[in-house]
């Protein structure tokens, strides 16, 4: 098994934590919402093991979608950081089993309530768009847009998952979160809920481990399915001053 630490939603553009390695860690994992600003990418520089990290929505705040993926891929670069977006990487753990991780931001497609509800989803992510003001051609990255690029995600995601090849296992890592199952408990099924969960319970089992962020709180749950069980993550930070932060350990570690 390989001994993951997992760090996510920090929001260190407003926030004040240090992030610290986790002792016996063998990756750190980031998984979005890190600092809309990138500034405080650069802790991660120099890190004693290998960082992955997926963007998330915040990533692109007040930038242009498209010529924000080139700039934060070479920011990434820079600092040793190895950022995934529609991408995979093989990598063995201590034992020289293989570890497959496929990482996207998978953004939110508000297919989560089924069609009747997508457009009440739609319009309640509204308020969302606004707050990260990022856009696309010179138009706001509205929701439309947003949805757009949450089903391509969508397809690469399932077309990667489904892919066989000479690994052992495999770990999701996206933003948004695979199910309703992930809801944040104080908003439930909410229409807003589908800014942040997306129904990819389906692509669930082609994985053995899910991990995700954006929700402002931690889950850990296993799906029961045909090819056994696979465990679903959270363990993202938030915001202080909501009281989302109270308990959560910087130094958590995972195997997978």
């Amino acid at each position: 098994m390989m001994l993951v630490q997992l760090l996510s939603d920090l929001h260190l553009e407003t926030e004040e934590f240090e992030p610290v390695p986790a002792a016996g860690a063998e990756r750190l994992l980031l998984l979005g919402d890190i600092d809309s600003s990138w500034e405080a990418l650069g802790r991660f520089a120099d890190w004693p093991v290998p960082v992955l990290m997926v963007a998330g929505n915040h990533e692109f705040d007040r930038r242009d979608i498209d010529a924000a993926w080139p700039a934060l891929r070479a920011r990434c670069a820079a600092l040793g950081i190895t950022l995934l977006e529609r991408e995979s990487l093989v990598l063995a753990d201590a034992q020289g089993a293989r570890i497959r991780f496929v990482g996207t931001v998978r953004w939110c497609d508000f297919n989560l309530f089924g069609e009747a509800r997508r457009a009440a989803a739609t319009r309640a992510a509204s308020y969302y768009m606004k707050v990260m003001a990022s856009t696309r051609n010179g138009m706001l990255f509205d929701a439309e847009a947003v949805r757009a690029e949450a089903l391509a995600c969508r397809v690469w995601l399932a077309a990667e998952l489904a892919r066989r090849g000479d690994w052992d296992r495999t770990v999701a890592l996206t933003h948004f979160a695979p199910s309703l199952r992930s809801a944040d408990p104080r908003y439930g099924a909410a229409n807003g809920t589908a800014s942040f969960c997306n129904a990819d319970d389906d692509l669930l089992p082609w994985a053995s481990t899910w991990l995700h962020g954006h929700l402002h709180c931690r889950h850990d749950y296993r799906v029961a399915h045909a090819h056994g069980t696979t465990r679903v993550l959270c363990h993202a930070r938030g915001h202080a001053h909501k009281g989302e932060a109270e308990g959560y350990d910087g130094c958590f570690v995972l195997e997978v």
